[in-house]
């Protein structure tokens, strides 16, 4: 009997792909929480206590420097955890990252500061960045293929958006705990009120490896282990193979990545810096946003399912291009419902497009035997650019003496790499994502034992 339960015919039965996609959806919630809450603390308050030496511009500079690192460690753990993903299993993986990620941002809330412990402070939060970037860049490619996987058939899109859900539900929670925090006096949001989201990664956690833990393996990685079809390197055997489908996957990240690090992370503190708005007021828009996407994402989803993923993402990377001038004029506006009107229009129409059908595009992508490396690889090098676009925004708004319009025309960049990436993607094969392990072996899968 494999770890995943089938019916007679092979299908996974409805009612535990609904539980998959879920457990994926909780799951990658409780990931990117703790990744955001980071990028939120970065733009509001790092640059005060752990770069307090540095002018206001060098301080929010270091600090959204730090946010990067978590980048750079991104590709790294997509090796690492696809690796482990392919060899060994989707859900173990899944379980590693979730732990990874929730005890190094609960550290974070610990953290001391620049006044109690000198350079030692962002030294340390850079380290605890790093290994919250291991774990993202395991978390994601997991995650999808669990919900991918067990979906099979024709519902893909669909099913695999619900992994991408996580990340507005993670922003959501994200904003909305500083929001909440930010109800207490400056001094005391300054003091420890900042510490409070990182300090409640640790029960959110509790609560993810609870539902994980109960949850079937994926029945491909099921089927491939029982026939003893694995890799035995499997980023070697990828890059033998897939180099091209790995880059393109990177090159089409930078259409959404550009535009949502750029509006959640760099025009946050842009707003309050430049104009004056309130850090509450922005974070307003990101909530709104981030609870529009909860229907956005399964809805491009299922589009894609019908049209195809490349007319839906090919829709959304023109849209990112073309709405730049419109952002750009919204954004300087100084108006807080034009504002709040720029952050919910490109992230759930533009944003969305792209970032919800990729979960399924990217599982069409690569073979079984792979795929894990390959989506996660794929994915997380386009994250490791991208996580430069709150410091390269900075630097170039500065240079542009304040304006705005070199961000705007950074996001439309970002549209349209993804445009052409997606238009050199290879026709997808419909049967492709729930393919045999035998097909597999038979593909070039090298015997190994699990």
């Amino acid at each position: 009997m494999t770890t995943a339960q089938t019916t007679q015919g092979g299908a996974v039965p409805r009612e535990s792909v609904r539980r998959v996609a879920l457990a994926s959806m909780v799951g990658t919630s409780i990931e990117w929480y703790d990744f955001f809450v980071f990028g939120t603390a970065s733009a509001q308050v790092f640059g005060r206590l752990f770069f307090p030496t540095f002018s206001p511009l060098a301080g929010t500079l270091a600090a959204f420097a730090s946010f990067a690192v978590g980048f750079v460690a991104r590709p790294v753990g997509g090796l690492v955890f696809g690796h482990i993903g392919d060899r060994i299993g989707r859900k173990t993986t899944l379980v590693l990252t979730l732990t990874m990620m929730g005890l190094a941002t609960f550290l974070m809330g610990l953290m001391p500061t620049y006044a109690m412990i000198g350079v030692w402070a962002p030294i340390l939060m850079v380290a605890l960045r790093f290994v919250q970037g291991l774990a993202v860049g395991g978390e994601w490619g997991g995650a999808v293929l669990m919900a991918t996987e067990h979906a099979q058939g024709e519902r893909r899109g669909f099913f695999g958006s619900f992994a991408q859900i996580g990340s507005a539900v993670g922003g959501l929670m994200s904003n909305g705990m500083f929001l909440l925090m930010h109800q207490l006096p400056e001094d005391d949001f300054v003091s420890w009120g900042w510490r409070v989201p990182f300090l409640l990664s640790i029960v959110l956690v509790l609560v993810g490896l609870f539902i994980r833990l109960r949850i079937m393996e994926s029945p491909v990685f099921a089927q491939m282990k029982e026939t003893r079809r694995l890799a035995k390197v499997p980023a070697v055997e990828l890059l033998r193979s897939d180099a091209r489908n790995v880059l393109l996957a990177a090159g089409l990240y930078m259409a959404h990545g550009t535009l949502f690090y750029a509006m959640t992370v760099y025009t946050l503190a842009y707003t309050t810096t430049q104009y004056g708005l309130s850090q509450n007021t922005y974070l307003i828009g990101l909530t709104a946003a981030g609870a529009i996407q909860c229907l956005t994402i399964p809805m491009y989803g299922a589009l894609s399912d019908k049209l195809g993923r490349r007319p839906v993402i090919i829709f959304g990377t023109l849209f990112i291009v073309a709405f730049a001038l419109p952002l750009d004029f919204l954004i300087t506006s100084q108006v807080a419902v034009l504002t709040w009107l720029a952050v919910v229009i490109s992230i759930c129409i533009g944003h969305n497009a792209v970032y919800s059908p990729t979960a399924a595009l990217y599982s069409e992508m690569f073979p079984a035997h792979v795929r894990y490396s390959g989506a996660s690889l794929g994915y997380q090098l386009g994250g490791a650019i991208a996580g430069f676009v709150p410091l390269a925004a900075a630097s170039l708004v500065g240079a542009a003496g304040g304006a705005y319009w070199p961000i705007a025309t950074l996001i439309a960049g970002g549209g349209l790499i993804g445009f052409v990436c997606i238009l050199l993607v290879r026709p997808l094969a419909k049967t492709h994502a729930h393919e045999s392990a035998v097909e597999v072996g038979e593909a070039g899968a090298e015997v190994s034992s699990p």
